[in-house]
Formats: C-alpha cells, structure tokens, sequence
C-alpha cells in the first residue's frame, strides 16, 4: 500500500505520517529530510523536482519489498500527485491519496510560527511563503481531513478506517 500525504506545511502531515508508520508498520518516505541531505550533500543545483524523484526512488524500492509506504510531502502541483499514482499502479499495490488542510488561517499561521525545525540545517517556512505558495486543487474522490478539526490521532484512525 502507498499512501500519499499532502498538503501545505503546517497542516500536521509529518505528525500524521509518524503515526502511521508506527501503527501499520510502514516506511515514512519524507521530502523534507531528502532535501535537506541534498543541500548536506552540497548538490550544485536549486532543489526542485530532485528531492521527489529521490522519494519515487525509495517508495519504490520498498514497496517492491512488500513494505507499505507513506510519502509525506506538500505534492502541490497535480503531476506529482500523479507520480505516487503511477509508482503504485507500476508497483501493483494499492493507493490512497490523503489531503490535508488547515481551514483556519489563523490556526494555520500559529502552527507555523511554533514550529520547529526537526531536521539539522532544515528552514521551516513562515505564513508569507506558505500562503504564496501555488496548490492545484485535489482531484475528486481523494480523502480530504482538514486538521483544525481533528487531531492527528484522529486523522490516523480517519485514513486506517478508509484503508480497511
């Protein structure tokens, strides 16, 4: 099984992702981490599409494995949501795309400036740029649980009960 998380930072898809991984059992596949190893690694280029490539790779890799795999990542734009379609279909595994959101912006903004930065060298961003961010709308029939009305555990049980 794949399960793709998205939605904008601070929408709880990390919080979510670590609960199911621990719950299933799965491998947490987070773009934040590979970015971050990229700018580590000093790769000579804006991380763009690199960091979800990497991720495709590793889902992949363990889904062929027979582990179920959860990618965390803002998945903004309608082709790489499609991707994590195409890696499961190519995988022959199931699929459940889940997005996240936080319909109080004034919510949203407290979350995001009471973060903190669980990766090293990791730059969390603030309200400006999460706002500005461009988000396609998520197709039909995806599993949609906005985080300001229920808790991660909450949203955990809302996914493991589509699942089953």
């Amino acid at each position: 099984m794949l399960i793709a998380l998205s939605g904008l930072p601070g929408t709880g898809k990390t919080s979510i992702a670590r609960l199911l991984a621990r719950r299933m059992p799965a491998v947490h596949v987070r773009i934040d981490t590979i970015e971050q190893a990229l700018l580590r690694a000093r790769v000579p280029v804006p991380i763009g599409a690199e960091g979800y490539v990497v991720a495709y790779g590793i889902a992949s890799d363990n889904l062929r494995l027979g582990h179920h795999v959860i990618a965390d990542c803002v998945n903004a734009m309608q082709v790489s949501r499609d991707a994590w379609e195409g890696i499961a279909h190519e995988c022959q595994v199931a699929f459940l795309h889940v997005h996240l959101v936080c319909s109080d912006a004034d919510e949203h903004r407290r979350r995001l400036s009471q973060r903190r930065a669980d990766i090293e060298g990791h730059v969390l961003p603030g309200w400006e740029e999460v706002s500005a961010l461009r988000f396609d709308p998520p197709p039909r029939g995806v599993l949609s649980i906005d985080t300001c009305a229920c808790s991660a555990e909450s949203a955990g049980e809302l996914i493991l009960r589509r699942l089953n």
